[in-house]
């Protein structure tokens, strides 16, 4: 029996260290890994001095009031950014909000070192160098498909990022905290631009391989005007029943971490004692917890249960500060924390890979700056909402107010997180999808979505598919079966299982150039053209029209 939790163990360790090496093998994604972890520990770091910075000049209302102003400037612009980098380079998104983010902080340590006489400058800089986070996260995540080579190596990535992002909560706030009690605020700020201008190198330095253009092809029928294009990520969450679930699961989850921004001040000074400054290292102990979720979240990446695993991950975020409500003692608080630092990365890593899985590319950015104005305005919300319940109930209280509704709206959930994941599972059609050399070229997110979206046909033998002259509104892939294509009577070729045929029509919207005849009994696989032409962009439709323009010139 003691061998099985040997044996587990194990395969995590070969799973994780598996995972960790596939991503590092790959240059482009190694690099944004970097960025991704030396950003974070600047940021939060620099979150951690603000905070006690802030404590002590207004107590926790002005904790909670520069949370919530940060949060909802940047819940306001992050639909606006999140277009911008549809219609940008990824790689420009995350440059510009680096720099800029970097030029903020180091004015706000002006300021302090500059004695000057009000909060507010530092209040509004802080501030907006916060709006700037979310922005990098989006394009940082929808940049993340094109740099993958497949599907289990964007899950593996994004476990990666789960982990050192866990890395960064622990080493952001303790290094924070240890700075703030040998030198001061200002040499926190200015730790935190040299750690952004290190992220800038390490994306100028990503050289990601040609798997369409940089700047996101949009299809010809995607509505154009200023409200439809800020709307349009918000249009894809909530016109998907799964992901408005997974959108509600985590902006629970995330309702309570804006609480969490507010009572671990209180519990840093009412039961740990050591005063405000005590914050930095209950957020180590969430950082402990978050490394040890990395790791098994990155072991359990490629098992297909990522709807599961987020709702687990949502009820351990609510249900063990019940704990705390219940047992208010130094070591319950640090078990606590360590717990709820582990949920953390599992339902960041599940929700990416949910999200970039379910996804269509020219949207990706849009989505994603969406779900976090969504999960930005739930945090405010949170941090809000727990001022006035300290002072009502008490902070046990409080904490029962807080975590208990999340916790049950997240066990009820677990059923319809089992049919997601059955939803999520690679269709059997993908091989055959990556088998045409114009979709091998793009984002393995892209060809799943498309794959999903594949209508299958079966046809008798002597049955004409598409007729020459006919307007063509689908491209069909043969499964199994024979085919010949005829022209003005002619023979041109025969076709069997994985070759595919239509795609003249779709690329130029002319009538069918030939007639296509079931030889034998024959399964089809059909694309709409919606959908093809969503798809076929820069690489991928280059080598469309490559085909087409010989299959014409040489009629077949």
């Amino acid at each position: 029996m003691a061998a099985r939790p040997v044996a587990r163990f194990t395969a995590v360790v070969r799973d994780t260290r598996e995972s960790i090496v596939a991503v590092f093998a790959n240059r482009n994604l190694a690099r944004m890994q970097v960025a991704l972890l030396i950003s974070l520990i600047g940021d939060l770091a620099f979150a951690t001095a603000v905070t006690v910075w802030a404590f002590g000049e207004g107590g926790a209302s002005a904790v909670a009031v520069l949370t919530a102003a940060r949060l909802a400037a940047a819940a306001l612009t992050a639909p606006v950014a999140a277009a911008i980098t549809d219609r940008v380079s990824r790689r420009s998104t995350l440059l510009a909000t680096l720099g800029i983010r970097a030029a903020l902080i180091a004015a706000a340590a002006g300021c302090l070192l500059g004695d000057v006489e009000s909060p507010w400058p530092v209040y509004i800089l802080a501030a907006a160098a916060g709006v700037l986070v979310a922005p990098f996260r989006t394009a940082q995540r929808a940049w993340m498909p094109a740099l993958a080579a497949h599907p289990r190596e964007l899950a593996a990535s994004n476990a990666t990022s789960g982990t050192l992002e866990s890395l960064a909560v622990f080493v952001g706030p303790a290094l924070g905290g240890l700075l703030l009690m040998v030198t001061s605020v200002p040499a926190v700020f200015g730790m935190t631009v040299a750690a952004l201008v290190v992220a800038v190198v390490a994306v100028v330095a990503i050289r990601p391989e040609n798997r369409g253009n940089t700047v996101t092809a949009v299809p010809h029928d995607e509505p154009a005007g200023l409200l439809r294009e800020l709307s349009a990520g918000f249009r894809t969450v909530f016109g998907d029943p799964d992901l408005r679930l997974v959108t509600g699961q985590v902006c629970a989850q995330t309702f309570i971490g804006g609480a969490a921004k507010v009572f671990l001040v209180v519990v840093a000074v009412q039961i740990v004692g050591t005063g405000a400054e005590g914050v930095g290292f209950l957020e180590a102990a969430l950082g402990i917890g978050a490394v040890i979720g990395g790791v098994v979240a990155i072991a359990r990446a490629s098992r297909g249960r990522l709807g599961w695993d987020m709702t687990v991950g949502v009820v351990l975020w609510s249900v063990p500060l019940l704990l705390i409500a219940a047992f208010p003692h130094l070591v319950v608080v640090i078990a606590v924390l360590v717990v709820v630092g582990a949920a953390n990365p599992v339902v960041d890593i599940n929700l990416d890979t949910i999200v970039q899985r379910m996804t269509p590319e020219h949207r990706m950015a849009r989505v994603f700056g969406a779900l976090d104005t969504c999960y930005i305005t739930t945090q405010a919300l949170g941090s809000l909402a727990m001022v006035p319940l300290l002072d009502l109930l008490g902070l046990q209280w409080a904490l029962v107010v807080v975590a208990l509704p999340v916790a049950v709206a997240a066990v009820l959930s677990l059923g319809r997180m089992r049919r997601l994941d059955a939803r999520l599972q690679a269709p059997e059609s993908l091989g055959l999808l990556r088998g045409i050399p114009w979709f091998a070229s793009l984002t393995p997110a892209t060809q799943e979505s498309l794959a999903r979206s594949l209508t299958r046909t079966e046809v008798a033998g002597g049955t004409a598919v598409v007729t020459q002259g006919e307007n063509g509104d689908e491209l069909h892939i043969i499964e199994s079966g024979l085919v010949e294509v005829t022209q003005d009577g002619r023979l041109l070729r025969t076709q069997e299982a994985g070759t595919f045929f239509g795609e003249i029509a779709l690329l130029y919207d002319t009538p069918r150039s030939a007639t296509v005849t079931a030889l034998t009994d024959t399964v089809l696989l059909s694309l709409r053209r919606e959908d093809f032409l969503a798809a076929v962009t820069g690489v991928s439709r280059s080598l469309a029209e490559d085909t087409a323009a010989t299959r014409l010139a040489f009629r077949g």
